[in-house]
């Protein structure tokens, strides 16, 4: 999120929860609780909806909170809902590789923790104007951050045959890339392309008939990769993920929360780096400069439970990952 994140709920509204929201305060639990003499620091980096900081402004009475989106009606709503923290509660129209940055504007070293909530939002879906769902007819937008960049329109309608062909293929794992992009070119030659309701039409057909009955949607892909191209999501995270690790001293925890294997394989890739020991080979005893610098909280990706998809639809995609640093980097 974020970008936003995948909290599920509108403000308040009861049978909607943010994903995974005990183990998610489980995990952070022990990297504020071991701070004394300060307040200790919670970054929410894809804040959304807020049900992740409320909870954790709640479990930590002491706790400062930092919230970043890049989403202004996210924030608008945030703020309501966390205005019963006061100062406590900090909120910055940020994108996540924003870290080190923001937390320099306000003058804090570091963070003792942070959150990462990764993907399109509950209320982005939710929204029909907002372009992100092929459920709903809307102008074809898709940016999570309204106030600046390019459109999905922009993409489908200008982007070239390649380049449309490649963003399907890598972001949507669309195996029928080519036909969709030939499909959106033809399309666009005849008029522009704006509408979500044209856009998923166009895919439906585009894709053969027997794999259209299986899988769901056939929409689906395409729409992933336009998104994921619309907010730079993937060349985000990878900057953003380490900049976070960089900001935790030790003792300090990281908590991602991804939704695709893209996500998830930067994730899984860029913590294993950090808990590696890169003694060179050969070597009797490891090298002090060389241990690892983080150690994995996980065993590979958790997954939702059933009681956690059966109360979260949208949970049922996710993977937690979690890491703590154990040494400070050279």
């Amino acid at each position: 999120m974020t970008v936003g994140d995948h909290d599920g709920d509108h403000a308040a509204e009861p049978g909607h929860v943010p994903v995974l929201l005990g183990r998610v305060l489980e995990l952070a639990a022990p990297a504020v609780e071991r701070v004394t003499g300060r307040a200790p620091v919670h970054i929410d980096a894809t804040l959304g909806m807020g049900g992740h900081a409320e909870a954790m402004l709640t479990a930590h009475p002491t706790l400062r909170l930092i919230g970043l989106d890049r989403d202004t009606v996210a924030l608008e709503r945030s703020a309501a809902r966390l205005a019963p923290f006061g100062d406590r509660v900090t909120l910055v129209h940020a994108v996540y590789d924003e870290i080190p940055d923001v937390l320099g504007r306000l003058g804090l070293p570091g963070a003792d923790s942070v959150l990462f909530d990764l993907g399109v939002s509950s209320p982005q879906l939710d929204e029909a104007d907002r372009g992100f769902a092929y459920s709903y007819d809307a102008p074809l937008d898709m940016r999570m951050d309204r106030t600046r960049g390019a459109t999905a329109a922009d993409v489908v309608n200008t982007y070239p045959p390649a380049e449309l062909a490649r963003i399907l293929r890598e972001y949507g794992e669309e195996r029928f890339a080519q036909r969709v992009a030939a499909a959106i070119v033809r399309e666009r030659e005849r008029a522009p392309l704006e509408s979500t309701a044209v856009l998923a039409d166009l895919v439906r057909t585009a894709i053969p008939a027997a794999t259209r009955r299986t899988g769901g949607n056939p929409a689906k892909r395409t729409f992933q990769a336009l998104r994921i191209e619309v907010n730079g999501e993937l060349e985000t995270w990878r900057a953003a993920l380490p900049a976070a690790l960089g900001a935790l001293p030790v003792g300090g925890r990281v908590v991602v929360l991804s939704y695709h294997s893209l996500e998830d394989r930067i994730t899984k890739r860029v913590l294993a780096a950090q808990a590696a020991d890169t003694t060179p080979p050969g070597l009797p005893v490891p090298l002090p400069g060389h241990q690892p610098r983080f150690r994995l909280l996980t065993r590979g990706a958790e997954l939702p439970t059933e009681a956690e998809t059966t109360t979260n639809p949208r949970a049922g995609s996710v993977r937690l990952r979690a890491a703590e640093r154990v040494r400070e980097a050279p």
